[in-house]
């Protein structure tokens, strides 16, 4: 026996499965013809019980090319919800609502909340970056006035001159009125 023959090619193995897919629709479009006329035929028996007085007036629009049968047909409409659903569900979109509107007004307070942080923080670094700004000798000049100490003690301690211990003293008084400004 020789298997070489019996070797199936891509092309052999592509119109097999062409094929088997062609079998597998036909059986599908014969399965949905044989429940569209079980359909039918229980609509037929339903529609035979009960005659509209007028044939024409119907509570629906159809569409073109659609008959009342493939219209009235289980899986051309959604199913209809129970009232009791339709409750539950516009009571849970309120709640929804009422729980976003709560979101929003918190968002927006925290909104608030940041830009006063940043700007007090803008505030700080801009000190703190003055601060660095200072030559380091009189640094320590700089701190004793924030500290409230006159210009006499400032001299005397940090080695300066008095003018340069009143300059510096100075420069606190106006930063600080500055800064009392701005806080209005």
């Amino acid at each position: 026996m020789n298997f070489e023959e019996l070797a199936i090619g891509w092309r052999e193995a592509l119109l097999a499965l062409v094929v088997l897919l062609v079998l597998y629709i036909a059986i599908v479009v014969i399965r949905l013809r044989r429940l569209r006329k079980a359909a039918t035929s229980a609509l037929d028996a339903g529609n035979d019980a009960v005659a509209p007085a007028d044939p024409t007036a119907t509570a629906e629009p159809s569409l073109p090319g659609e008959s009342a049968r493939e219209r009235d047909f289980p899986w051309n409409e959604p199913p209809e919800l129970p009232p009791v659903a339709e409750s539950a569900l516009a009571d849970r979109l309120l709640v929804a609502e009422n729980d976003l509107m709560l979101v929003r007004e918190e968002l927006a307070a925290m909104r608030g909340e940041l830009a006063a942080m940043r700007e007090e923080n803008t505030r700080a670094l801009e000190r703190l970056q003055a601060a660095q700004n200072v030559a380091p000798i009189y640094g320590d000049a700089m701190q004793m006035a924030a500290a409230g100490y006159d210009a006499s003690a400032i001299a005397e301690r940090c080695g300066v001159a008095r003018a340069e211990a009143e300059l510096v003293v100075a420069l606190i008084r106006n930063k600080n009125a500055a800064d009392t400004m701005r806080e209005r």
